[in-house]
């Protein structure tokens, strides 16, 4: 669907991803001591520990069995970084999901675009259908998002892929209307904030709530940022070979083993709020809403995942004008669109492999507040190479998110963690669209260069308004003794070394 020890304190992990299995005793087995201590229950033991003088004495003349005994095999090291991450069966079994399901999205919007275009000619709806793929977004993550903590995540999970085929199905059918491929693509958008929601919140169940967590939802990030690479190329080679309704028919496949993936992949885990329940789920879901939004610390962390994004848009929605008004061509282009995608990556596993947890928190509001900077080189009208240093480090400016990821899902409630980050999709997906639609008047106004400039100069101003009051939740919450804050703010709590 269309965004170390390998177990953080507070991260559950199945037997067989437990060092010694289903059977056999654990490092930290409780019940070691009692029944060390029922082996000798009275008197000294027989053996008594040397001293510390002679710990380990060595033999001057050791027997020739014991020169040739092996040298005995050291422990396997933990895993640590992304691998302790892909080192749990269920996170595997969720990144191969959406590593599908993603592919699929992306060729089958490219597809439904031409197949749009084919059956009317019009540029206008071949547009309006992908741009569809953002505007339901609110929609469905405001008035369904209560599903994520109503019912088991994977019964969600599953039932949004089940639908999502259904959906792609009827496509395919030769007699579907224009009409009804409207409607059906904004049935797959509607649907697509509440399978990322509780998606992002089963991760917290599957990884736990500390650093594990944070970096399963990075690789799930550079996924989607890499899909912008190659999906659109694999698109148009199967295009090439098929034809558009062909190509559509892909996504059907993979939609059904993403479904597949998660059902028999994944832990059925009990819903949040205490399984099936009666009443209104619009009703839940607007007020789950309400109370995430009315939340101070929670509101200014959501605002700061959607503000930058709203601004960093502008240059890729205008990067076909900006190359005609430089005089660049079709391949430029390319890069262009290519150049903020590589720089978000680089960044993100950087900072997910190299950087420790609390320093990516230290780092998450002086990154925020200068990683919209770049853009402000577009108001030289600079030339493909300063532009294309401008995008990438752009792009390297999203790094603070790795870190932020960390605070939010500490300061969300866990019986509202399926809401509040359903809303967090729905809100950045429909910011995105947003900000491409502003850039876009205002090059009918305005250049191109000017336009993205002023985007970078006024994200930068609004940024650093929300970096402050980021600041001002985390003092506000902090506890005057020391003592555990009440909304948890930094990235080292449930810290595992990184």
């Amino acid at each position: 669907m269309p965004s170390n020890s390998p177990t953080p304190a507070g991260g559950p992990r199945d037997a067989a991803d437990t060092p010694h299995g289903p059977a056999g005793p654990s490092p930290r087995d409780p019940s070691a001591a009692p029944r060390a201590a029922s082996a000798h229950p009275a008197g000294p033991v027989p053996h008594s520990a040397p001293s510390p003088e002679r710990a380990d004495p060595i033999d001057p003349k050791p027997s020739p069995a014991l020169r040739d005994r092996p040298p005995a095999a050291s422990p396997e090291p933990t895993p640590r970084g992304y691998r302790a991450v892909f080192a749990v069966r269920e996170f595997r079994a969720v990144f191969a999901a959406h590593l599908l399901s993603l592919l699929g999205v992306v060729v089958s919007e490219l597809a439904l675009t031409v197949l749009v275009y084919d059956l009317t000619g019009s540029p206008l709806l071949s547009a309006l259908t992908f741009a569809l793929g953002f505007l339901p977004y609110l929609v469905g993550g405001t008035l369904f998002a209560g599903v994520a903590d109503r019912y088991p995540a994977r019964r969600v999970l599953v039932t949004c892929d089940l639908i999502c085929a259904g959906c792609v199905a009827v496509m395919v059918l030769p007699g579907t209307p224009v009409g009804g491929l409207l409607a059906l693509r904004c049935l797959v958008a509607s649907v697509s904030p509440v399978f990322t929601g509780t998606r992002m919140a089963a991760l917290t169940d599957i990884l736990g709530e500390g650093d594990l967590y944070v970096l399963g939802r990075s690789l799930l990030r550079i996924v989607s940022q890499s899909a912008l690479l190659i999906g659109f190329g694999v698109g148009g080679v199967v295009l090439a070979a098929l034809s558009a309704r062909g190509a559509i028919t892909i996504t059907v496949g993979t939609f059904l083993c993403s479904a597949a993936l998660l059902r028999f992949g994944t832990r059925n885990r009990p819903a949040r709020t205490g399984g099936d329940r009666g009443g209104a789920l619009l009703k839940e879901s607007l007020a789950g809403a309400r109370i995430v939004l009315a939340d101070r610390r929670i509101r200014a962390l959501m605002l700061l995942f959607w503000v930058p994004a709203l601004f960093v848009v502008a240059p890729e929605a205008l990067a076909a004008p900006y190359a005609d008004e430089i005089g660049l061509g079709p391949a430029a282009l390319g890069l262009l669109m290519c150049a903020m995608p590589v720089g978000h990556i680089a960044a993100e596993l950087y900072a997910g492999a190299v950087l420790a947890p609390h320093i990516r928190s230290r780092i998450v509001l002086p990154v925020a507040a200068v990683g919209l900077l770049p853009l402000l080189l577009y108001g030289i009208r600079p030339g493909m190479v300063l532009t294309l240093v401008a995008l990438a480090l752009a792009g390297v400016g999203a790094a603070y998110i790795i870190g932020l990821d960390q605070w939010f899902v500490d300061a969300v409630p866990e019986e509202l963690r399926g809401r509040a980050m359903t809303l967090l999709t729905a809100g950045l997906m429909t910011v995105q669209g947003i900000g491409m639609a502003l850039a876009g008047l205002a090059a009918e106004f305005l250049p191109v260069h000017r336009v993205v400039a002023g985007s970078g100069a006024i994200g930068v101003v609004c940024t650093l308004l929300l970096v402050r009051e980021v600041s001002r939740t985390a003092r506000a919450t902090a506890p005057v003794d020391g003592g555990r804050t009440e909304v948890r703010d930094g990235a080292d709590q449930h810290m595992t070394s990184g």
